[in-house]
């Protein structure tokens, strides 16, 4: 995740002021700035940026909150909340689970690494330790990101899973309704209402495991999981395993049980764009931040490609690893969110004979799957490498754009 906006910041802090200016919705690439006018609905002891929250105690608890909600204690909301820290700006953090960057923490493989160099994956004010290798460990992350919050005094408030945010046209204000888990476990919960003048949504694009419906579900006897549960692969040692999905979880999971002694085979449905992560020992992603500087999308989507055939070899397709026949890399990552794929060794596997690849799955059986040419695929167990999607059009009731 690349996080370089300290810039933005720096911009639109004049919007987090007293006086009531006129503010459009503000979308930017990593995260959705929802800014609203402020009116006289907020009550004179209320006006104080340097007063976080009042409180209302109503049947259904209420927070007056004078700075920014912000949804989402990942890389992102942490940013937020730490640009605005550093201005003299509350605000207040609202998150889910019980962590902060819950995805890394809860539902990352253990070996997981950054896929981009540390450079572009810090936060505004505080560089990686320089100790950290160029793609830190997920562990190494969490730990950064935890120091990040301690130093700029950012305190989400755990368990607070948002059910709804509207806009009170007649208030003026946003309205997030949020309930919060019991710690203890049970089933009760508390429901608290969060009115403020700005909604800043960080909840990223991996909020919800995507799982699709299979034919014949049911009839299979093995354990299915989907990535988000993956560890490792030594539970696996020694199994056939299908892996459902080619992205970038799907190749390393794959990898990662190759190197467990487990023997997979990857589910390559659709075209996609297999890049190296490196070119003579510069990270792709530098690359086409440079040429991007100078050339066109599409023109640096070519020459990605040309690269990435002289790097990884132009026997991809005979590999059962076919590229998309319009679009290019980047223009895909834009245009439809597709990331591609970038390599870290599982290639190598593949062309050994390793990693098998194998088309869509048609439908599954008590051994293995059929396959949709009509091959059978036998398996001992199945991981989903199916992803994630956001789950943002669940709760904001707004309409954006």
């Amino acid at each position: 995740m690349h996080l370089k906006s300290a810039g933005k910041f720096n911009r639109l802090l004049s919007l987090f002021k007293p006086s009531p200016p006129s503010l459009p919705f503000f979308p930017t690439s990593f995260l959705l700035f929802l800014l609203v006018p402020f009116n006289s609905f907020v009550p004179a002891t209320a006006t104080s940026l340097r007063s976080v929250v009042l409180y209302m105690e109503t049947p259904a608890r209420t927070m007056w909150v004078n700075g920014p909600i912000i949804v989402g204690a990942g890389p992102a909301g942490l940013s937020v909340a730490a640009c605005l820290h550093t201005h003299g700006v509350p605000s207040v953090v609202l998150e889910r689970d019980d962590c902060i960057a819950s995805l890394w923490q809860r539902r990352t493989y253990d070996r997981l690494r950054l896929h981009l160099p540390k450079r572009f994956c810090e936060l505004p004010g505080m560089p990686f330790p320089a100790s950290y290798p160029e793609y830190p460990t997920k562990h190494q992350f969490v730990s950064y990101l935890e120091s990040y919050a301690a130093a700029f005094h950012v305190r989400p408030r755990f368990r607070q899973s948002v059910a709804s945010a509207r806009f009170d046209h007649a208030a003026g204000l946003w309205r997030v309704q949020a309930s919060s888990s019991s710690d203890t476990g049970g089933d009760e919960a508390t429901y608290t209402e969060y009115i403020g003048r700005w909604l800043v949504v960080a909840t990223g694009e991996n909020a919800e495991r995507v799982l699709p419906e299979f034919a014949g579900a049911g009839s299979f006897k093995g354990p299915v999981t989907h990535v988000s549960e993956y560890k490792s692969g030594e539970p696996y040692r020694g199994s056939r395993v299908l892996v459902v999905g080619c992205g970038n979880s799907g190749m390393e999971v794959c990898l990662d049980l190759c190197e467990h002694g487990a023997r997979p085979a990857m589910v390559v449905r659709d075209a996609v764009h297999v890049l190296p992560r490196e070119m003579l020992g510069v990270a792709t992603f530098s690359v086409a931040a440079f040429l991007l500087r100078f050339l066109p999308l599409r023109l640096v989507d070519r020459l990605l490609v040309l690269l990435a055939g002289l790097f990884l070899g132009n026997d991809l397709p005979r590999l059962g690893l076919r590229r998309p026949d319009s679009g290019g890399p980047l223009e895909l990552k834009n245009s439809r969110g597709r990331t591609p794929v970038l390599d870290i060794g599982a290639l190598e596997k593949i062309r050994a004979g390793e990693i098998a690849v194998v088309p869509g799955v048609k439908r599954f059986v008590a051994g293995g799957a059929e396959m949709v040419d009509g091959s059978f695929v036998a398996a001992d167990a199945v991981v989903l490498a199916t992803g994630y999607h956001s789950n943002v059009p669940q709760w904001l009731k707004v309409r954006i754009g």
